[in-house]
């Protein structure tokens, strides 16, 4: 049985499209591979940052985005945020925003 994914909110519904094109085609290889594996999905797509959030590491010829979810119960993946990885870390503040909404998300259940 296949995962669901969904998002956080329109604005990171919408975000994801405007990443570089080749980019934005790996997430959706990667989507697809999530949604096929769930939990089970590890390095070098997936990878845990702790507390019950993963980061989905999209790359292409015109740079690296990263999507930020988590899950919930009933096989559903959230993604709470997505960005474009201008470093070689990932940004303290994108991690920060990432899990004040996974807290929010949590609160929800």
């Amino acid at each position: 049985m296949n995962w669901a994914i969904s998002f956080y909110s329109e604005r990171v519904h919408q975000g994801i499209p405007s990443w570089p094109d080749d980019v934005y085609a790996d997430f959706l290889r990667l989507a697809g591979l999530l949604r096929e594996h769930g939990i089970d999905l590890r390095m070098p797509h997936s990878r845990a940052m702790g507390g019950g959030l993963f980061e989905l590491r999209c790359r292409g010829q015109e740079g690296a985005g990263r999507a930020l979810y988590c899950m919930q119960t009933g096989r559903t993946i959230v993604i709470l945020h997505g960005f474009i990885k201008k470093s070689h870390e990932t940004p303290d503040d994108e991690l920060r925003l990432a899990r004040k909404r996974l807290k929010e998300v949590q609160h929800e259940r």
